[in-house]
């Protein structure tokens, strides 16, 4: 049960990784900063891939008396509405690369 687990969240992982390597380049909406109907259904089916996912780890890791996984935790706190001055969704996605190749290398 834990090698699945961790099988699963490499995959979030990398499926994170993909989308974020997309919205760096310029794409809008992972984040859903905006709000914007098209934008969101651009990234629609990622979201839910993730969810999906990430609903299926956290049912493993309670099983395993673990706490909830941390990095999908986090990733639902950076998106919706932002204020006005806030980073774009682009500069945002390669701060997230940035710290996630950091979180790897340490």
């Amino acid at each position: 049960m834990d090698l699945r687990r961790a099988e699963l969240e490499a995959e979030y992982r990398a499926e994170l990784i993909t989308a974020l390597q997309v919205t760096a380049a310029g794409k809008w909406g992972l984040f859903d900063h905006n709000g914007d109907r098209a934008t969101r259904a651009a990234f629609a089916p990622v979201i839910a891939n993730l969810a999906e996912i990430g609903k299926t780890i956290d049912s493993l890791r309670a099983q395993l008396g673990l706490p909830v996984f941390e990095l999908q935790q986090r990733f639902l706190a950076a998106r919706g509405r932002v204020k006005a001055d806030a980073v774009g969704e682009p500069k945002q996605a390669k701060a997230w690369l940035d710290a996630l190749a950091n979180e790897e290398a340490g």
